[in-house]
């Protein structure tokens, strides 16, 4: 059911990065080309305390993007309730640039797991997350983006390619799209797709931001390479290009580059930033 929400990102269009509180006074001293951040949702969900402190500070000069990692959109049982007035409340005081959460579920009767799980894209699935959705955008009073995730297996249940999938979330809850540029190549690594011809098939118009990150090789029981959306790296070269290629497609759009694992310091990150910012100076020319 789509509503009259705020525009699915207020974010400049320029590169921003997840924040750590490590980085903090570096951001606020020498951001470098950094235009924006990125929170996890659930790190600031308490009362008070240092870290919304930092937070209302860093808001005075950046554009903020609250990321959500914990209400399981995916999952078969409803919404928590106190989890989605707690992030009312975050939305309500901060009033973020954007809000996102992932195509993925953590969460089974009372268990939740530390992880984001893949779903099957059949008919049932769609119906359960347009609710969920529905709920979500009428609780916080905005719309919302939902990201594509990183997959390791297909399922044979799937009645649905990925990107027409999300397009049909899209288009019936009115939500916007996150696309994450990495989680596509990784996918298409592992299932043997080609990342170019994901991107061709987005509904690129509904995308109002794109996200990059570093990911790991392995191999599989098979031997054979296996990705891993890790965050604990520079984003590898073939993803710079694939950025690059998606936005001669779509336009330039905010870009982010989340670093989750094995944090840098402050210099190595915003050279990241710096380098998604040169992506859109090409995009922009």
């Amino acid at each position: 059911m789509q509503d009259s929400y705020d525009p699915p990102s207020r974010l400049p269009i320029a590169a921003g990065v997840g924040y750590k509180p490590q980085h903090f006074t570096q951001i606020l001293d020498t951001p470098g080309r950094v235009r924006w951040l990125e929170i996890h949702a659930e790190n600031y969900m308490g009362d008070g305390g240092r870290p919304l402190a930092q937070l209302r500070r860093l808001s005075e000069k950046f554009a903020i993007s609250v990321h959500g990692v914990g209400l399981s959109i995916g999952g078969e049982a409803p919404l928590d309730p106190a989890h989605l007035a707690r992030l009312k409340h975050l939305v309500n005081w901060l009033n973020p640039a954007s809000f996102s959460e992932h195509l993925a579920w953590s969460t089974h009767n009372s268990h939740f797991y530390n992880d984001l799980l893949p779903l099957p894209y059949t008919t049932d699935t769609l119906d359960r997350i347009c609710s969920h959705i529905d709920q979500l955008q009428t609780v916080i009073g905005r719309q919302i983006l939902l990201e594509n995730p990183s997959s390791y297996l297909a399922f044979d249940a799937s009645t649905w390619a990925e990107p027409a999938f999300m397009a049909e979330i899209a288009r019936r809850t009115g939500c916007g799209l996150l696309l994450d540029v990495n989680n596509v190549f990784v996918s298409a690594s592992n299932l043997d797709f080609s990342p170019q011809g994901y991107i061709d098939a987005f509904a690129l118009d509904k995308v109002g931001e794109i996200h990059l990150g570093g990911h790991d090789t392995d191999r599989d029981d098979n031997g054979k390479p296996l990705l891993i959306d890790s965050h604990g790296r520079e984003v590898a070269d073939p993803v710079w290009a694939l950025l690059d290629y998606t936005l001669h497609r779509s336009g330039p759009r905010p870009v982010l580059v989340e670093w989750d694992n094995d944090i840098p310091d402050w210099p190595l990150l915003a050279a990241e930033a710096a380098r998604a910012a040169t992506a859109l100076q090409r995009a922009t020319a």
